[in-house]
């Protein structure tokens, strides 16, 4: 277990990291705001409670570290040579991502792309990136395009939902080798981290986009090649009732419509254990961030996120119950929730 005793080194090379990621991250926004008229004019109160949350995301990250929650190697992990490689495309895709904002092109997609096979709520282009995520160049710039809307703070924000996860097979007795299933596993950034801080954790992930699957599988190559990653459909999951002991989800209730979010928590509920954990992690809502509705209004209209205005009404502790969950915990990570449940033993 890491030392408790902060370590006032790593701490120090840790925040510098952040801040040059943040200082770059905010000049890119000016220019690109300037470009597309896209100007914010948030409170001074919203201001300052935005950069609060902020620095105790930091905070929270390195007391994981110091608490043996998670490795302190991934304080670091972030790929600064490949997203280096990567930024050039994603500059040069800008044009075309400007100019579907303008026009609210949300339907341009890759003609050969099988939308037929698709929910009608995936047949449209979140955030006006380029083939939403029907494409091999989709899934190469959606990481360093996530990092750059977040200011450097996506990777944090997902491992926070690592440590309900330890604390939680820390207390089981006789589970040689969990399975924890990532519902829209993305290209794999979760996962990879949970690999490497669960080495002897069996692990799953489910997705709709083909192309995601493959970078995820490209993703988690180095650390487990045993991850077992499927293509297809949350709202209707290939695995049997209560086969995993921890089942996650990141960033993905805010992109579903009302009933495909009810629909993906009922098989999240079938597919974990009795007594077994759930985490999600997602956008924050009104319920608790009153304050910054502002950012998150902001967010729902600039980046084509057509159900994540009802999301925000829609409180996920509200959904996880009437899921039959019992909900544990809700906390704050910056501009996102973490919701901690389990399946009852019984019932």
């Amino acid at each position: 277990m890491v030392g408790i005793v902060p370590q006032p080194a790593y701490r120090a090379a840790y925040l510098a990291q952040q801040t040059a990621f943040l200082l770059n991250c905010l000049a890119a926004h000016r220019v690109l705001r300037t470009l597309t008229g896209l100007n914010l004019d948030p409170s001074a109160d919203a201001i300052a409670l935005v950069r609060r949350r902020y620095d105790e995301l930091l905070e929270t990250d390195l007391e994981n570290v110091e608490r043996g929650l998670y490795p302190r190697a991934l304080l670091f992990q972030f790929p600064v040579r490949q997203y280096a490689k990567r930024l050039p495309k994603l500059v040069f895709d800008f044009p075309r991502t400007i100019r579907r904002l303008r026009k609210k092109d949300f339907k341009d997609l890759p003609p050969d792309a099988k939308l037929e096979h698709y929910p009608a709520y995936f047949r449209r282009n979140f955030h006006w990136q380029t083939d939403g995520y029907f494409s091999e160049h989709s899934a190469e710039l959606y990481d360093v395009g996530v990092e750059f809307l977040f200011l450097g703070t996506a990777d944090i924000m997902r491992r926070q939902v690592i440590p309900p996860v330890v604390e939680y097979l820390r207390a089981q007795s006789g589970t040689d080798r969990p399975r924890i299933l990532d519902v829209a596993c993305g290209t794999g950034r979760m996962l990879r981290q949970l690999a490497q801080t669960l080495p002897d954790a069996k692990l799953y992930g489910l997705d709709l986009s083909p192309y995601y699957v493959a970078a995820a599988r490209r993703m988690l190559a180095s650390v487990n090649s045993e991850a077992s990653l499927v293509a297809d459909n949350a709202e209707r999951m290939p695995f049997r009732d209560g086969y995993f002991d921890v089942s996650v989800s990141v960033f993905l209730f805010h992109e579903l419509p009302k009933r495909a979010r009810k629909n993906v928590l009922a098989e999240m509920f079938r597919v974990t254990k009795p007594g077994g954990l759930v985490v999600v992690e997602d956008s924050a809502q009104y319920v608790e961030a009153e304050a910054v509705a502002f950012f998150l209004d902001r967010f729902s209209e600039e980046f084509h996120e057509p159900y994540h205005r009802d999301y925000l009404r829609d409180d996920l502790r509200e959904q996880l119950t009437d899921a039959g969950f019992e909900v544990q915990s809700v906390e704050p990570c910056f501009v996102s929730k973490r919701v901690v449940a389990k399946k009852p033993l019984v019932g």
